[in-house]
């Protein structure tokens, strides 16, 4: 064993010397690299983006009731390590001297908010700071809405229930103050001990009670885990960031499957260049195997020999890629230091695990055929070159490389609906591809025939080399194939991303507008330089019956005996009608109500309902809705059912009914505009002659979105050109691979008289054929592909890219024919006596 240890070392270090090796050692190097910089680099990006975003909900985790959290369930929490805060939140009437308005009241203890910031200002609609205490005893914060609705200056007492309070800050902004632009009852932040003064919490009342945590994933899973089986789903829900359902909460989700998408890539790129460099490996190993053999060495100390080499490449290819990843990525989050948010003190175990598995999974079964072809080498080949391995089947690589593939995919990603869809699409590639393999044979056949020309030559030697034509050709296009999943599906992400909040998107909201108002308003901003966008007519009104069968209306802890009812929303919806579909709203049942006509007489109107609001109602197309608007009844009957984009700055209804329906009714209307930050004191004038109107400030909130998009969209521009690396990887494996061939037929061709520049031009002509056929059939994969990720994977709209049908052929004949060109040209230059040298 000993001697057969020292062989193995001594070959070894050869064909390290030689470079046999190389292209192994490299692909092994990046199958390792890719996995650990991608993992880690995602794992801290998601780790310091889940921080970020767990300052929308203020802590790591929220646990919602309709009664008040037990202490006790407060105590295990802190026993596990985690901190706490509480909030009650509850809406009531705010007086002010003779005026009042309903305000949305939080009382919170002195540990909130625990992520995040509470910002306030010395002014209405003043520039923000973040309060560095919370309210005292007494003192209330209130949002600018307040001021400018009550007339409120700061120093005055407002009531809220029995309760008085002295208004001593504005406030702007809460951590969890929710992202929708119609949470339409302004803040009022007050101490938690102040609320029993208030008396608003009895019974009947509506108080919702809040318990945020914060601490260690694995504390907050233990203490999810201890507490679930108390919790009650009428009274209690629990929400971490991974439910958040807000844009910000949707776009990290998405790029934390982009980057594992890209990952999986890059694995299988790896891979296959391992398995190409294997492969011509092995075949420049026929003779020594043979002579081995000839000399009275056992098989067993073949295998011996050859497997210790394949341990010894591997080994050294996980250190130096674990090396080579680690310093990758900490590169990376320097060079994006100002760009992009990483958590660098945070080590995450599991990609380093992940990758040195990956590392010689890729390297044992992707080696195992043609380690198999090499063990099967007959003795007699010493005598007889034309001799090869006597190992014809090929089930075992497919078998052996099929499942390689597959477990990557399954281990890497834990998600089998990504990695099925990936190894479909392959699957249905490589079938593809080799009626396409068939086929040029064909027309070879026919093309090479004739005068021998620069093409004829090329055609010739893809009949000729039939087998592995197919295979280059079943690389290239599964390379190309997988390069453009990844630039495709980072292209469409990262422009759905930006065209949810394009610039000049609205980030301020104004209600309460009265038609006598409109052309005012309109007049008087457009003088400031403000465009105010469309006019939206609103008007409350409670949902109640559905086909005449009652719902619920309201929904408080006293509402037990009305269980029985049909769900209903809860609460007043806003009610808007229109003839006009809003834009990126999208008819998916039934027929938009502005393309029939009413009649005069009708006393049942269409409406149009949101398809998920439809889907958590029951509500289906024919059924018959009634409204209680103010004392009227409005009863309609359901249309159309529309998608609707909720992550758009844009006004939003569940319901749109048909304007013939609301005649009798006096609306208000929503409107939003546009003011860049820098021009933020603008407000103050453009609000002074409308002291009736109400506004919303999401700008704050716009800018953290943006902030998290633009990071997000740099992270991913790092992974592409990691993905572009492996797969340029392949395409060089895949060139050298049938160096030794092409070194003998380019001798016999300089042999029999040919001229270099006939040679060098069907070389070339070669690859760009393969190029071409590869670009095209990578192109329909990537459709394939990209419709099953995009509707099963990431839920985004599915489109054509038919550009990518002219590009991708191009690119191939260009990339592989200029790698082709590139790895030949040391041959091509060769003169006849030096390339016959070569072959000895």
């Amino acid at each position: 064993m000993k001697t057969t240890s020292s062989l193995a070392w001594r070959l070894f270090r050869h064909e390290a010397r030689r470079g046999e090796l190389t292209i192994i050692l490299l692909a092994i190097i990046l199958s390792v690299g890719a996995v650990l910089s991608l993992s880690l680099f995602s794992e801290r990006l998601q780790s310091a983006l889940t921080s970020r975003s767990a300052e929308f909900i203020a802590a790591d985790a929220q646990l919602r009731s309709d009664k008040p959290i037990d202490e006790a369930w407060l105590k295990e929490a802190q026993t596990l390590g985690l901190d706490t805060a509480q909030q009650v939140t509850a809406r009531s009437m705010v007086f002010y001297d003779d005026e009042m308005l309903l305000a949305d009241l939080r009382a919170v203890n002195e540990a909130y908010p625990l992520k995040g910031n509470v910002n306030v200002a010395e002014q209405a609609f003043g520039a923000k700071k973040i309060a560095d205490q919370l309210p005292q005893a007494g003192q209330a914060w209130i949002q600018s809405r307040l001021f400018q609705s009550l007339g409120i200056q700061l120093g005055d007492e407002i009531e809220i229930g029995d309760g008085v309070f002295t208004v001593t800050k504005v406030l702007v902004d809460i951590p969890d103050a929710g992202f929708s632009v119609f949470n339409t009852d302004p803040i009022v932040l007050i101490r938690l001990s102040d609320l029993a003064s208030t008396a608003i919490t009895g019974p009947g009342s509506r108080a919702r009670y809040v318990s945020y945590f914060k601490g260690d994933g694995d504390a907050l899973s233990a203490f999810y885990d201890w507490l679930q089986p108390q919790l009650q789903d009428d009274l209690h829900s629990w929400r971490t960031v991974a439910d958040d359902e807000s844009a910000i909460g949707r776009s990290v989700a998405r790029a934390g499957r982009y980057f594992l998408l890209a990952s999986l890539l890059a694995i299988v790129l790896a891979a296959v260049s391992i398995a190409v460099a294997a492969q011509r490996y092995s075949q420049r190993h026929f003779d020594p195997v043979a002579i081995m053999k000839t000399l009275g060495a056992t098989k067993q100390t073949i295998r011996t020999i050859y497997l210790l080499q394949v341990i010894f490449i591997t080994l050294l290819g996980i250190a130096i890629g674990l090396i080579i990843g680690f310093i990758g990525q900490q590169a990376v989050v320097w060079m994006l230091a100002d760009q992009v948010d990483v958590a660098i003190g945070i080590w995450h175990w599991k990609p380093v695990i992940i990758a040195v598995i990956t590392g010689a999974t890729c390297a044992l079964l992707f080696s195992l055929y043609p380690l198999m072809q090499l063990f099967a080498i007959p003795p007699l080949r010493v005598l007889r070159r034309d001799m090869a391995s006597n190992l014809r089947s090929r089930s075992i690589q497919f078998l052996a490389s099929g499942s390689a593939v597959f477990l990557l995919m399954l281990l890497y990603s834990q998600d089998f609906t990504i990695s099925l869809i990936l190894f479909s699409s392959g699957v249905a590639l490589v079938a593809g591809l080799l009626i396409a393999t068939y086929s040029l044979i064909a027309l070879g056949r026919k093309l090479g025939a004739g005068k021998m020309g620069a093409w004829q030559l090329a055609w010739a030697r893809i009949k000729r080399r039939a087998m592995d034509n197919s295979v280059q050709l079943i690389s290239f296009s599964i390379t190309i194939m997988l390069l453009l999943v990844v630039l495709v599906m980072r292209n469409d992400m990262v422009s759905q991303w930006r065209a949810q909040l394009p610039q000049g998107t609205p980030n301020y909201f104004l209600i309460n507008i009265t038609d006598t108002q409109k052309d005012k308003l309109d007049s008087h901003f457009s003088e400031n330089g403000v465009n105010i966008e469309e006019f939206y007519p609103v008007i409350r009104g409670r949902f109640v019956s559905v086909n005449d069968e009652r719902v619920n209306t309201e929904v408080t802890k006293e509402d037990n005996a009305d269980n029985e009812r049909r769900r209903g929303l809860g609460r007043e919806a806003n009610l808007t009608w229109s003839n006009t579909l809003q834009k990126e709203n999208i008819i998916v049942e039934g027929q938009w109500h502005g393309d029939t006509s009413v009649e005069s007489d009708t006393t049942v109107f269409p409406v149009s309902v949101e398809e998920d609001v439809a889907e958590r109602l029951d509500i289906k197309l024919g059924d018959k809705l009634t409204f209680n608007v103010g004392s009227e009844i409005v009863e309609t009957e359901v249309t159309s059912l529309r998608k609707v984009d909720w992550q758009t700055m844009q006004p939003n209804f569940f319901f749109v009914i048909h304007p013939a329906a609301m005649k009798a009714f006096s609306p208000t209307y929503i409107t939003s505009f546009h003011l860049p930050t820098s021009e933020k004191a603008k407000l103050t004038a453009l609000l002074q002659p409308f002291p009736s109107l109400t506004m919303f400030d999401v700008d704050a909130r716009i800018n953290q979105l943006r902030d998290i998009v633009d990071q997000v969209s740099v992270a991913v521009e790092f992974i592409l050109v990691l993905v572009l690396f492996a797969g340029s990887l392949v395409l060089i494996a895949q060139v050298q691979a049938s160096m030794d061939e092409r070194k003998q037929e380019i001798a016999i061709l300089r042999t029999l008289g040919a001229k270099g520049s006939l040679i060098r031009k069907s070389v070339i002509f070669e690859f760009v054929i393969i190029g071409i056929v590869a670009g095209f059939m990578a192109a329909l994969a990537n459709e394939l592909s990209l419709f099953l990720l995009q509707t099963l994977v990431f839920q985004m709209p599915a489109s054509l890219h038919m550009e990518y049908w002219v590009i991708a052929p191009f690119v191939g004949a260009f990339v592989v024919g200029t790698l082709g060109a590139l790895g030949c040209w040391r041959l091509l230059t060769l003169n006849t006596a030096a390339l016959l040298r070569k072959m000895v």
